[in-house]
């Protein structure tokens, strides 16, 4: 088993009741559990590798939905990886210069 310390923290009401939210909906066991994923998500964003930045995306619930779709047909391996490509293209395609402005 991993050692591990215990860190006790304080939390207002409002935020304890959504985290107790997520408990009761089956998401996680318990806060303790929601606790780790958070702190290990804030790890994750706040120390990547140096040629990395991370970015959040908000999306509507079926833009998410469209592209959990498009996982699971193979299209991509995971949602990240769906939302990278689409970045990717959409800067190739409005970085790389027109014919027509290539010969200016």
């Amino acid at each position: 088993m991993v050692e591990s310390e215990r860190v006790t923290i304080r939390l207002d009401q409002e935020s304890l009741t959504t985290l107790e939210s997520l408990v009761s909906s089956g998401k996680y066991a318990n806060i303790s559990e929601v606790m780790r994923a958070a702190i290990e998500q804030f790890i994750d964003r706040n120390f990547s590798p140096k040629h990395i930045q991370k970015v959040t995306v908000e999306l509507p619930k079926g833009n998410a939905v469209e592209l959990q779709k498009l996982v699971k047909k193979g299209d991509s391996v995971s949602v990240d990886d769906a939302i990278r490509n689409a970045v990717r293209e959409y800067l190739r395609r409005r970085l790389t210069p027109k014919p027509s402005e290539k010969r200016k």
